[in-house]
């Protein structure tokens, strides 16, 4: 009734608002969603318009308060929500994302941008008025140049150097009591989670084929399945980040794309010298003193009837984010653009590698990583895409001299001249956010021919993993290449636990209470195959040992600024104190004495998976269902990744991060997919497709995609407009 009342006004309305309503009439005609055995959406148009209509309103029935949280933290409105305590970053977010350029950058879009991101818009708002029952929790109405704000594919995805939010809150006055929530509470282990993507070539497929492993490490919920169509020659499948309207790792029939995130320097920070004169600020460059540009920014904060007002400085180089010994600090990044948003759909429709070197030639995609592989069997990896030129002699991991421009970017490297390899001739390529120089094995880029800063990562331990499979690996197929990104090899213990096997045995320093309390456990450590699985004592035993020593491990920090994690871990189970490596391992024993009743805990009774309908509070419940899940955190050089912890109030750890969407593509006459999403595709705790997925997910067993509308339809559950 409320719709139908709504239209009634929108047509005694000026014109604006009955083309709004013409529009979402036409959209709704030319538009078809098919929701699949498992809930995923088909979207089919007409136009490309039409498709990116119908996913935003796919989307919002999915889970729509994750839809429109991505765009209250990209709006820099967080302490509209959350309360004050978000005011830092929102600041943070305000001074790296501006809202004015984006609006700008909207109105000089081609007339086909315009046409998706008022689709993008209409789509939500369409939802909102047809859904009445929904109440969003701060935006009433989305506009047409809110993706401008946001053009990377991971909603974290922000380089500022290394300058933080809390640096940004204190130099602007915000006051250390409103930056309390800031300080997280991070897993040990969380920083090398990460994603993996692989890709096949002819010569290791069975078939002849190449193909493509999907496998980011997300929060769990971060990115929905779905598929676009359009007449206009879309037909794209992937996952799309809540409220994105293009598919951002995923395929078409021609090729497919999958990236990871890494450290390639994309963003500065500068040291300048400034003075006040005045009551102005002003910066020293090249022997002159410049006047530093000036903006005032409202931030609005719950509760409050009145804005909080805050000047913010910029130099040509970009906001002063922060105070360090005395000088402010400049950043200079690029994480918002035109352009970039333009590379992001134009890759969903690519033809084959030509085409999408032409797409990576545009060199505005910052935060990724890219693996691809397509019909043709071509592979290829890029090692970052966005990378500004600077002088090799200099250790940008530091923040460096702001008071000259021979220190500023000078243009960008070409496609050609950053780290990459086309079909490699060991026929594969990994990357696991590590180091581009093993990606495929001894095919891969030498380091000695590229700057630092163009790739400062060091390995890990999911690297050293998948090159070892991969290096043993004769021709497979699809489900054999599914079988090796679910490998269960915890590599990283198979340093660890003979070293501190060998301690204890030679321990002559221990007392008897200790060598006996240890000795069990060793044995069981002893025999332990390093491999998950739910019945596993000893992967309880060496996981919660891990996280234990993992914060008393050096991590001297290199040129370029990352660290290496195989060499930090080996060092220090070679070189560290054995003794506080053994009383480490009694601790967690004591703890499980303590949490069970027995030190003889199996993984999957403590490791659970548990779908909660709040995800953003994380009030897991021993009490309620939940099932074993085998994986832990990928960081021990298992593929499959499952972070997980123990919350106020349980026992029991649930897991908040890892694989999320994951899916296998062959490429051929005729494209075959296989894939598996966390949970299930529907946010709401009532809908069939809540947890549907959640048994095959901890099993690591796929389910077909319906890529061809023949299949989809054979496997239509529901078919309607939007």
């Amino acid at each position: 009734m409320k719709f139908k009342f709504f239209l009634l006004v929108l047509l005694s309305t000026p014109i604006l608002a009955q083309n709004q309503l013409a529009r979402w009439q036409n959209y709704s005609k030319s538009t078809q969603i098919i929701r699949d055995t498992w809930g995923i959406p088909h979207i089919y148009g007409k136009t490309d318009a039409d498709a990116v209509f119908g996913l935003l309103y796919a989307q919002c029935e999915d889970d729509f308060a994750r839809v429109e949280m991505n765009y209250i933290e990209k709006l820099g409105r967080m302490a509209e929500v959350k309360g004050e305590n978000a005011l830092a970053y929102d600041l943070y977010i305000r001074l790296i994302l501006d809202q004015n350029e984006a609006k700008k950058d909207f109105q000089k879009s081609p007339a086909w941008l315009k046409k998706l991101l008022t689709a993008y818009a209409d789509g939500i708002n369409y939802y909102l008025v047809k859904h009445p029952n929904v109440k969003p929790k701060l935006i009433q109405h989305f506009e047409p140049w809110f993706p401008l704000l946001w053009t990377d594919g991971s909603i974290g995805a922000i380089s500022t150097g290394d300058v933080t939010e809390v640096e940004t809150g204190v130099f602007y006055g915000l006051g250390q009591p409103k930056l309390a929530s800031l300080k997280k509470e991070l897993w040990p282990d969380e920083k090398l989670t990460g994603s993996n993507g692989f890709a096949v070539g002819p010569k290791l497929s069975s078939s002849g084929n190449a193909m493509l492993y999907i496998n980011p490490h997300v929060t769990f919920y971060f990115r929905p399945e779905v598929h676009m169509n359009s007449e206009s020659g879309l037909n794209t499948y992937g996952a799309v980040t809540w409220g994105q309207f293009f598919i951002y790792q995923g395929f078409n029939q021609h090729g497919g794309w999958m990236h990871t995130s890494s450290e390639v320097d994309v963003a500065d920070s500068y040291i300048e010298k400034t003075r006040d004169i005045k009551g102005e600020k002003q910066y020293f460059l090249d022997g002159k003193w410049i006047k530093m540009k000036t903006k005032w920014i409202s931030l609005q904060v719950k509760g409050k009837t009145q804005p909080i007002q805050v000047k913010a400085y910029f130099t040509h180089r970009g906001p002063i984010l922060a105070s360090r010994n005395g000088n402010l600090i400049s950043v200079r990044s690029y994480n918002r653009s035109l352009k970039s948003l333009i590379q992001s759909w134009a890759r969903t429709k690519t033809k084959g590698f030509s085409d999408f070197k032409k797409v990576m030639e545009m060199r505005a995609n910052t935060s990724n990583n890219t693996v691809y592989a397509d019909d043709k069997g071509n592979i290829a990896y890029w090692h970052g895409n966005f990378i500004p030129k600077r002088n090799p002699s200099l250790d940008w991991g530091q923040a460096q001299d702001g008071t000259r421009t021979i220190n500023d970017w000078k243009g960008l490297h070409t496609l050609d001249e950053i780290v990459h390899v086309y079909n490699p001739v060991t026929g594969w390529i990994q990357n696991c956010n590590s180091t581009p120089f093993t990606v495929s094995g001894t095919a891969s880029p030498l380091k000695s021919n590229y700057p630092i800063y163009m790739a400062p990562d060091g390995e890990n331990f999911r690297d050293r993993n998948a090159v070892r499979l991969f290096s043993k690996s004769s021709a497979m197929n699809l489900d054999e290449l599914i079988s090796l990104g679910y490998d269960r090899k915890l590599m990283a213990f198979e340093v660890l636990i003979p070293r501190l096997v060998q301690y204890f045995d030679q321990a002559k320093d221990l007392n008897i209470e200790d060598k006996n309390l240890l000795k069990a456990p060793i044995d069981s450590l002893r025999k332990w195959n390093m491999e998950s699985s739910v019945r596993s004592i000893a992967q309880t035993l060496a996981v919660r040992w891990g996280l234990k020593i993992m914060p008393k491990i050096p991590k001297p920090i290199q040129i370029g600024g990352e660290t290496d994690v195989v060499k930090n871990l080996e060092d220090y189970s070679k070189n560290g104190d054995p003794k506080e490596q053994l009383m480490a391992l009694k601790q967690v024993i004591l703890d499980l004495q303590q949490q069970f009743s027995t030190w003889q805990l199996a993984w999957g009774e403590q490791n659970r998976f548990q779908r909660i309908s709040n995800q953003s509070e994380l009030q897991f419940d021993d009490t309620q269902p939940s099932i074993p899940v085998p994986f832990t955190s990928s960081a021990w050089g298992q593929l499959p990744s499952y972070t997980s912890k123990s919350f106020a109030g349980t026992k029991n750890w649930y897991g908040v991060n890892g694989n999320s969407f994951v899916c296998a593509v062959e490429f051929g006459s005729k494209l075959q997919a296989k894939s598996i999403l966390a949970g299930g595709q529907s946010g709401n705790p009532l809908d069939p497709h809540f947890f549907d997925q959640a048994k095959m997910y901890s099993e690591g067993k796929f389910k077909e995609v319906f890529f061809y509308k023949v299949d989809v339809l054979k496997n239509q559950k529901k078919l309607y407009r939007p």
